[in-house]
């Protein structure tokens, strides 16, 4: 059930990076993000050294969609890791914290021309183009900056489903990314990326879903990608430089959960591919995989305090913790379960089932139903694990509930890496005139 550097201490309390959990609630308040920075390294580096091991020509991008802060862009730079970014302000954060232009990959289905500008400026080091009205909005900057060479890589989609849930299954012919490959659109989008002045086209990339515990799906992609590869060549003359094959690579949340090890992921997906370039006669390509909930997933745990507590006999005892899905909006959206235990009383015996509540106004703020958990009480401390990806990330200021704060434990210390809103954060862009004069709907 632990990862990492938890472990339950003499005082029968949880405890992250030798920091007492209990302590920390203490300093920093509920609810709380914990971010175990050794586990985070750890991780890292397994995905750096497998993946080099069997291929040098290599790389892996951390996808910053699963948690990103400008301390987590530091500490990816420090252990070697580029940058995945979907958006304007995901960018705007990397160029903050000083992240290596050249290191940072650009994504995303709809950027902006705003965005797009801002990437080329900076001089990212690779867009990831997904459609066909992006390519005219980047033919237009390339015009605009001449003097730049504007690297891309086309976002294809694979038709390979991957088994899970359907709101992150991205492989498919039917999704809203990438350019189709059966329906002859990525051939096209070759031909026009090759055409345009100011572009270089370096390869493809695919994502084909996450939370993938399956051999199958990668070794599908592996075949599909370097198959194009090959057609591209033929057709185009073009060489496939890069592949970037995105990440999927599940997680445990529950027991239930039987992901691959990382190893096991990186060697099934490196021999595929050499196996299907060695079929199709053509070169190995460099290979990227972009890992985000694999780095930081189970290296994250939330903290809660325990309020209320309803009991309806013969039915369900509630209880309620002071967050919910403004903080976790996975098990509503997506019917994600999790593990957990009372961090006050983390080797205590399992005495009661009961079910998790989040303090939101909505019947579906659950976030555990039927845990068997020792007796409860107001003021315990439940911490949520596995909450390192998709938390803080979506996390929202619905019923105006201010976001949790997020620490970084490591060898005891623990240190505040983004600051917990307060109520004059929830108003601070708002515009209100209290002396405006009060306009009858009756003049209308």
């Amino acid at each position: 059930m632990f990862y990492g550097t938890c472990r339950i201490n003499e005082l029968n309390h949880l405890e992250i990076g030798g920091c007492d959990t209990i302590e920390l609630v203490k300093e920093f308040g509920t609810p709380l993000y914990v971010m175990d920075e050794n586990h985070i390294r750890e991780n890292c580096r397994l995905y750096i050294n497998n993946l080099r091991k069997l291929h040098e020509n290599s790389e892996v991008i951390y996808a910053g969609k699963a948690f990103l802060t400008m301390e987590m862009c530091k500490l990816i730079e420090e252990e070697g890791l580029g940058l995945d970014v979907v958006s304007g302000g995901e960018l705007y954060t990397a160029i903050k914290s000083g992240f290596p232009a050249k290191k940072i990959y650009f994504h995303g289905n709809n950027k902006s021309y705003a965005e797009l500008e801002m990437a080329v400026e900076y001089g990212v080091g690779r867009i990831i183009v997904d459609n066909f009205y992006e390519l005219e909005l980047l033919r237009d900057i390339a015009k605009k900056y001449q003097g730049k060479k504007i690297k891309i890589m086309l976002r294809l989609t694979p038709g390979i489903e991957a088994h899970t849930h359907d709101y992150i299954k991205t492989g498919q012919l039917d999704s809203k990314f990438g350019f189709g490959m059966e329906n002859g659109h990525a051939l096209m989008a070759v031909e026009n990326a090759l055409s345009i002045k100011g572009f270089k086209l370096t390869g493809f990339h695919c994502h084909i879903g996450s939370q993938i515990f399956e051999e199958e799906p990668f070794k599908d992609a592996a075949e599909v990608m370097i198959q194009f590869a090959k057609t591209v060549n033929k057709k185009y003359e073009f060489k496939t430089k890069e592949i970037d094959f995105g990440g999927g690579f599940g997680i445990k949340y529950t027991e239930k959960d039987k992901p691959l090890a990382v190893k096991d992921y990186i060697t099934i997906l490196v021999e595929s591919v050499k196996e299907s370039c060695k079929k199709h006669d053509i070169s190995i390509p460099k290979i990227l995989i972009e890992p985000g909930r694999a780095i930081v997933g189970e290296a994250g745990t939330t903290l809660y305090t325990i309020g209320a507590i309803k009991n309806i006999p013969g039915v369900r005892k509630y209880v309620s913790v002071d967050g919910g899905m403004s903080d976790n909006i996975r098990p509503a959206l997506y019917g994600a379960q999790y593990m957990a235990l009372i961090a006050n009383k983390a080797n205590c015996p399992k005495e009661e089932t009961v079910s998790i509540a989040g303090k939101c106004c909505e019947s579906g703020d659950m976030l555990i139903w039927d845990i068997d958990l020792p007796k409860i009480a107001p003021g315990d401390i439940l911490a949520v694990f596995s909450t390192g990806a998709y938390h803080y990330s979506m996390a929202s200021n619905y019923n105006m509930i201010p976001k949790p704060a997020v620490v970084f434990v490591k060898n005891k210390a623990a240190r505040i890496v983004v600051r917990r809103q307060t109520y004059e954060d929830l108003i601070n862009n708002e515009v209100f005139s209290p002396h405006s004069k009060h306009i009858s709907l009756a003049s209308f």
